[in-house]
């Protein structure tokens, strides 16, 4: 089964005058099909956390295990391949590429072997047909509403499989409709693929949906 442990994770930043703390000693598990929301204020440490989750940041310290591997353990080259493998990310903004497709930009993600096996375009379609847009598939971003593309990002996010998916500030571009959608929409995926989930949002009612909360504020992670 697939786990994720994280032990005293500790990130400083250097500055002229003393290291800037922006996460202290930060612990918890995670097990497949677990979903986790992290709250607190802006400049709290939220986006940190998930970028050393993501292996996108190191840390100054402690330990993160992913399906029993220590990612920053691995060279550049291996930490990529596990990444791109293992974990799925969800930005505040889509980031998709405005000259692609809907179905192009999900299947992104799979390109590091310089093509889209038939294999993964057509779990590129089955994804798009999940988030309700079968039909929108050749569509291009600027032709698709915000909510939509989100749904492409969702879809993009969980092409390889996953064991683990972040999601940072999923909804907060949103209105509270699609907000509300896009919330439900994550969970049930989630539930239903088993992946591990961490969402980092300011929305109480997207947080009181996940099965665990924590609050992060000065740096400090606090199981509510």
């Amino acid at each position: 089964m697939s786990k994720l442990i994280v032990v005293n994770l500790v990130k400083h930043y250097a500055t002229r005058a003393e290291p800037l703390e922006v996460l202290r000693e930060a612990s918890f598990q995670l097990s497949a099909g677990e979903s986790l929301a992290v709250l607190g204020p802006s400049g709290s440490g939220k986006s940190t956390l998930l970028h050393i989750l993501g292996t996108l940041e190191v840390p100054t310290s402690g330990r993160m295990i992913l399906d029993s591997q220590d990612p920053f353990a691995l060279d550049a080259t291996e930490l990529a391949a596990f990444r791109n493998r293992k974990v799925g990310f969800i930005f505040q903004d889509h980031h998709l590429l405005p000259q692609l497709s809907a179905l192009e930009n999900v299947l992104v993600p799979t390109l590091a072997a310089g093509y889209a096996t038939p294999q993964a375009v057509e779990r590129g379609q089955d994804l798009l047909e999940r988030v309700g847009l079968a039909a929108r598939s050749e569509h291009f971003p600027a032709e698709l509403s915000g909510g939509e593309r989100q749904r492409v990002a969702i879809a993009r996010a969980l092409i390889q499989r996953p064991r683990l998916l972040l999601a940072d500030e999923p909804t907060g571009n949103l209105d509270r409709s699609s907000s509300e959608k896009i919330g439900q929409l994550l969970l049930e995926l989630q539930a239903q693929d088993g992946h591990m989930l961490v969402v980092v949002t300011h929305s109480h009612d997207l947080a009181a949906q996940a099965d665990r909360r924590f609050e992060l504020d000065g740096g400090v992670l606090k199981s509510e």
